[in-house]
């Protein structure tokens, strides 16, 4: 997950954006920032659901087929 400091600063370019005052060098440092975080966010979310198992009321594992591939492939 990406550091605390990185999201802050994210957020404060996002202001200086808004703001009308971001430099060139800030607007890339602000596209690298917000891919990392998409990365990381993906990252999380793909290891969440490889590790979600859905059950029905009656106890059936109905967890999609695309979810248990995902499961297979990491192991």
């Amino acid at each position: 997950m990406l550091e605390k400091a990185k999201i802050e600063r994210i957020n404060e370019l996002s202001r200086k954006k808004k703001a009308g005052t971001l430099t060139a060098e800030e607007k890339i440092e602000q596209e690298k920032l917000r891919k990392e975080y998409i990365a990381s966010f993906r990252n999380h979310m793909e290891s969440t659901l490889q590790n979600t198992t859905i059950v029905d009321p009656h106890g059936q594992d109905v967890t999609p087929h695309k979810i248990k591939k995902m499961r297979n492939k990491k192991h």
